[in-house]
């Protein structure tokens, strides 16, 4: 059975042509002639429809993954687009070297990492990943191979971070990893009543701690609601430097032909969650794979959410409107009969990406997962957006699979100079529906002056 691309969140349609990186990389650099367009396909993990082109063809880049070099002394890693993040922490462990930002996968490639400006779980002291690549080498349609830095072809290097991939092809990037005592983490625990009190506690976590994230229980209602988890972690001065590429022995084999994550299953799995997370606030050291990427521990687990897949959104609203916006967003869902599955919140920092389209900025940023219901729940993520852009925030594109026109541009009014730098020869799914047809329009209003 031939191979299908699909997004991660399963509620888009695969792409239904695709071509070898090599294959790719040989028309482009002989000028001959390419499907409608091309866009770059790393390892499939954005939710949305922004590793999708349904008009032209996808660009399977896994095969381009090799590792070029690594410097011991200064932790600057080299390697080809397609090389996966667990594959560079796993060769960089045992000299005392981790990826400066991780995003909640290992298996997305170094090339996606970049084209998204993926961002983790210490936003506030090291940014995004973008702010630690070292330069890349781009591909574009007339031929040419540029070398990308802050310096040698500047304006393709800030519209490729995080210019999902829009720009060219990604053959190969250099990335500074940062030094860590070991891989383990020192982390620690701490419940919270109310969203109230996780604002309260989130600017001192972040001063104090390499890594922040809170987890929200977004079905309770009432008294109960906002209650979650803050978790804090950092480095532990002693532990492993052994990394492993593979991911858990659990797997889900098969596509249920139903939502599994249904609200009763939630409901319990919320309350055994929060218990067994929260009973001890004393700091534990853990493996970094459960600290990072707990999801990763179960193989194909977005086949629960059933056969209409699930819908991601991710908001980030600024500091000082989010103890009124947050609240607001989790009691829309509540409203809608919506049960995410997980719910994050984080506080972004200062840190300023090089990258031109970067979603992360100083605020907080809320994550829910919702199974995709149709209507509803697009009714549902609509009236987020509404709520997000009021409040001067932005929804996140990698994440997004509907997302209007008119929220994009809100979201990011800076998407035309990416326009300007986009290669011709490349689209996706989600840039057609969104800045595509805004210019579309824009010509055909200005054609009619």
């Amino acid at each position: 059975m031939a191979e299908r691309f699909h997004s991660f969140g399963l509620a888009t349609p695969p792409a239904e042509k695709a071509i070898r990186a090599n294959d790719a990389i040989a028309l482009l650099r002989n000028g001959q002639a390419t499907p409608s367009s091309l866009l770059a396909y790393g390892n499939g993990r954005s939710y949305g429809d922004s590793c999708q082109n349904s008009a032209g063809a996808i660009v399977d880049m896994r095969g381009l993954n090799g590792i070029r070099a690594f410097n011991a002394e200064t932790g600057v890693f080299e390697a080809d687009a397609g090389v996966l993040l667990s594959d560079i922490i796993a060769h960089a462990a045992p000299y005392g070297f981790f990826p400066a930002v991780v995003p909640g996968t290992q298996f997305v490639t170094l090339g996606g990492a970049i084209a998204n400006d993926v961002h983790g779980k210490n936003h506030h002291r090291r940014g995004t990943f973008g702010c630690h690549v070292e330069g890349f080498t781009l591909l574009r349609s007339d031929g040419k191979t540029y070398r990308c830095s802050a310096t040698d072809n500047p304006r393709l290097f800030r519209a490729t971070i995080g210019g999902m991939g829009l720009t060219g092809l990604i053959l190969s990037a250099s990335i500074r990893l940062m030094r860590v005592h070991s891989l383990d983490i020192v982390e620690r625990a701490t419940p919270f009543g109310g969203l109230g009190d996780y604002f309260d506690l989130a600017e001192a976590a972040d001063l104090a701690n390499e890594y922040a994230v809170a987890w929200i229980d977004q079905l309770a209602g009432g008294r109960k609601s906002g209650r979650g988890l803050l978790f804090t972690g950092n480095h532990a001065e002693h532990g492993s430097h052994t990394a492993s590429r593979g991911g858990g022995n659990l797997s889900v084999p098969f596509q249920p032909p139903f939502n599994v994550l249904n609200r009763s299953f939630l409901t319990a799995f919320n309350s055994v969650y929060r218990w067994r997370k929260g009973r001890s606030t004393t700091p534990r050291q853990t493996g970094y794979q459960g600290f990072f990427f707990p999801l990763d521990g179960v193989r194909d687990w977005n086949r629960l959410y059933g056969p209409k897949g699930l819908l991601q959104h991710q908001s980030v609203v600024p500091e000082d409107a989010a103890r009124i916006v947050v609240p607001e967003l989790l009691a829309a869902a509540r409203r809608a009969g919506q049960g995410s599955f997980l719910t994050v919140l984080k506080r972004f920092g200062t840190v300023r990406s090089p990258g031109l389209l970067s979603f992360p900025r100083p605020g907080y940023t809320l994550t829910l997962d919702f199974p995709s219901r149709g209507a509803a729940t697009l009714a549902l993520l609509a009236e987020l957006d509404r709520i997000t852009v009021t409040a001067g925030g932005a929804v996140n594109p990698y994440k997004d699979a509907r997302m209007g026109a008119a929220t994009f541009a809100s979201s990011f009014p800076d998407w035309p100079r990416l326009e300007a730098l986009r290669d011709p020869a490349f689209m996706s799914d989600f840039w057609a529906r969104t800045a595509a047809s805004i210019d579309l329009r824009r010509r055909g209003a200005e054609a009619a002056e």
